[in-house]
């Protein structure tokens, strides 16, 4: 490749592809790109959804959404990806919180509908499933929800504390419907 020089990676050109591959509208479609691994870029994600660059935080919102959209979980490793590039960064635990719900309905037939800290909305069910991480030292429960394409978000613990509140038990669990589908939360026999 004589002639070429290497481009190294830059959040500004990660940021100018991603907006260019966006019509605004939807996500890009990253599941669909498939581009060289271009190196490691000083970007994190913290636990409590925090974005960092060079080590600072990423204050502008509408930045942080649009790296966000380019988001991909590849082999337990997370990339922000373009048609042209993808580039390794750091994510401390799930690269989004899920900040806030809506619940409706009661029982079986509730359901749960979940913001993230970027903007995404679902609702757990059969395809954005709940689940709950134990530390098994402390039993300090982590909450998560699939959000898309093999990316969770952390329930923030404002939310899960108002979830607990909606819970039932089934079947020797206590954990929550949504969506015709009951996720448990913790065996009915550990509870207080």
């Amino acid at each position: 490749m004589s002639g070429q020089k290497a481009v190294t990676p830059s959040a500004d050109g990660l940021a100018a592809a991603a907006q260019a591959a966006s019509d605004g509208k939807r996500l890009p479609p990253v599941h669909l790109w498939n581009p060289p691994f271009c190196g490691d870029l000083d970007m994190r994600i913290a636990r409590d959804g925090t974005w960092f660059y060079l080590g600072t935080p990423i204050g502008r919102f509408e930045l942080v959404k649009l790296f966000s959209s380019i988001l991909k979980r590849e082999e337990g490793k997370y990339f922000l990806v373009t048609p042209v590039e993808k580039v390794g960064i750091t994510v401390d635990d799930a690269p989004f919180v899920a900040v806030d719900f809506e619940a409706s309905g009661t029982g079986e037939s509730q359901s749960l509908q979940f913001v993230t800290h970027v903007d995404d909305s679902v609702t757990a069910g059969p395809d954005h499933p709940i689940r709950v991480e134990r530390d098994p030292e402390t039993g300090e429960p982590s909450p998560y929800i699939l959000i898309r394409a093999n990316l969770e978000a952390l329930i923030d613990r404002k939310s899960f504390y108002r979830l607990v509140d909606l819970g039932a038990h089934h079947e020797d669990w206590f954990g929550l419907w949504s969506g015709g589908v009951f996720f448990p939360v913790i065996p009915s026999d550990e509870l207080p």
